[in-house]
């Protein structure tokens, strides 16, 4: 059984940073999206299983840093330069493909975290 755990929400101000984890019970092709009330699940970031390619939205690029440790089981999702706008639920997910045209889609991956919740206050 694969299971993700999610950790590191919590309250912030603006500009602040975060950096979330997501240990998963087995090594897989990892994602990070988020879903904010009301909103459809959006796609943030993705790594492949060596760590040697990560993928970001358009929205976060260059403020997120997608990473992983294998060692550790974990992959975390650095968050900097916070916004209101970026208060959500943050999932991670795991899929066995790592297809750049793929990995922004929730259907692409199999397993699913709980979420962690990020709230950034203006």
């Amino acid at each position: 059984q694969v299971q993700l755990d999610e950790s590191g929400g919590g309250l912030v101000q603006a500009g602040d940073s975060l950096r979330l984890s997501c240990l998963c019970s087995h090594i897989y092709h990892m994602g990070w999206f988020r879903q904010a009330p009301g909103k459809e699940r959006e796609f943030v970031g993705a790594i492949n299983i060596h760590g040697s390619s990560t993928h970001y939205a358009n929205s976060v690029k260059g403020r997120f840093t997608i990473s992983r440790d294998n060692s550790k089981m974990t992959v975390y999702l650095q968050m900097n330069s916070l916004r209101p706008e970026d208060t959500a639920v943050y999932y991670c997910a795991a899929t066995t493909t790592f297809i750049i045209s793929a990995m922004n889609k929730p259907r692409h991956y199999d397993y699913w975290g709980q979420g962690t919740q990020v709230t950034v206050s203006s």
